[in-house]
């Protein structure tokens, strides 16, 4: 045999056995690593995203070699980025970190935006076909995330996320935001509502408006107030259905002015994810009605029901204006509705409508009372959790 090709032979044996080795060594070791690194995925979700509705907070570790990974994915949490590099850490592992922090970079200083169409649909992903998953109006502040496209994701005041088309907001750095803090704005308090070119009714309509819009204002006019819209465009609103901004939010809620304005919306249709006026989904329907009255809610039904002074649904001692919560469990909450007295409650299901409890009555709705899980009381619980008088709010303030 060919003493250098007998080298040669036992070089790539050995070459080969040690792969090999090493090869079993990590593939034994690698399912206890990767495990180990779910764990700590799960747990960081856990502690600081247990709602993906309201954070951002997508990852993903990958271990090209043992000792060895790359952090993947995007977050909005700068703490939940902190704590898995401190965790790693411990770990004595070497980390890429490639995590994409929001607002993204590529924004620059324009990590706000205001809402400038009367109503604007958030979607659960970057397309008009998408799931809307909200709803948010005219004059709302927004914190901008993510663009893709002419789609941008969006965090509104009350932390929820989506994504919308550029059209319907306009980008602002935080000094012009301030700009708009300290304007001299107005709300509409009107259920619907046209601003017009020129101080009279049949003037060509700018835009329509709803519940709820913030815009500035400038003068009076023929019973007519000037205003701007927050993209620039100017029109005319009726005196009669705007109000102070500053005069709005620090009167004081009332059951009864929150009532007065959920039962103007009776008969509105339902409409999944709606938040307005123009349609309306049950967690969109309390949200207006309290907001009309200066008191911001979380978006969804079960998130309301963690908020406020919990009730016990089985001695049925509620107050107008208590938030009444059904499905199959305080777990799996799926519809809400606005106490108003008298065994009656007024939610939006198929339409807005008034029901009750009491099967001695027309409108008796079955099944209603066995559903019935939870109850909380709001008007007591001003500034806990995500029971926020806009008023206290930083991002209208």
């Amino acid at each position: 045999m060919n003493h250098k090709f007998s080298k040669k032979c036992n070089f790539l044996s050995l070459a080969s056995f040690i792969a090999w080795l090493s090869l079993i060594v990590f593939s034994c070791q690698s399912p206890q690593q990767k495990e180990s690194f779910d764990t700590l995925v799960n747990e960081t979700s856990t502690q600081f995203a247990p709602d993906k509705r309201v954070a951002v907070l997508n990852l993903e570790i990958e271990t090209p070699k043992q000792g060895t990974v790359i952090l993947k994915g995007e977050t909005n949490l700068q703490e939940a980025h902190t704590f898995l590099l401190d965790k790693l850490a411990s770990m004595n592992v070497s980390v890429t970190d490639s995590i994409r922090l929001l607002p993204d970079a590529k924004l620059g200083d324009k990590t706000w935006g205001l809402v400038t169409l009367s109503v604007i649909p958030m979607r659960k992903n970057h397309a008009y076909s998408a799931e809307m998953v909200s709803q948010t109006i005219m004059g709302t502040p927004i914190k901008l995330l993510d663009k893709k496209g002419g789609w941008y994701l969006v965090q509104t005041p009350d932390q929820y996320i989506g994504w919308v088309y550029s059209s319907g907001i306009v980008a602002l750095t935080e000094s012009e935001l301030n700009a708009w803090k300290s304007s001299n704005r107005y709300i509409f308090i009107s259920m619907n509502g046209s601003a017009v070119e020129a101080p009279q009714n049949d003037a060509t309509v700018v835009s329509d408006l709803v519940l709820g819009n913030i815009f500035e204002a400038e003068q009076t006019a023929n019973g007519f107030l000037k205003i701007t819209l927050p993209d620039g465009r100017k029109g005319f609103v009726r005196s009669a259905d705007c109000m102070d901004f500053d005069l709005w939010k620090t009167r004081i809620p009332e059951a009864n002015n929150i009532i007065e304005t959920a039962k103007k919306m009776l008969g509105s249709p339902y409409l999944w994810g709606g938040t307005s006026t123009k349609g309306i989904d049950c967690s969109g329907f309390t949200k207006t009605a309290y907001f009309s009255q200066g008191v911001m809610l979380a978006r969804d039904a079960s998130q309301q029901a963690l908020y406020g002074e919990q009730l016990n649904v089985s001695n049925f001692q509620f107050q107008p204006g208590d938030l009444l919560f059904f499905g199959r469990s305080k777990d799996r909450i799926t519809h809400v509705g606005l106490y108003i007295g008298d065994d009656h409650f007024i939610h939006s299901s198929g339409r807005v409508r008034i029901n009750s409890f009491n099967p001695n009555d027309e409108d008796y709705e079955e099944g209603r009372k066995k559903s019935l899980v939870a109850a909380c009381r709001v008007l007591n619980s001003l500034n806990t959790g995500h029971i926020i008088p806009i008023k206290d709010h930083p991002w209208y303030n």
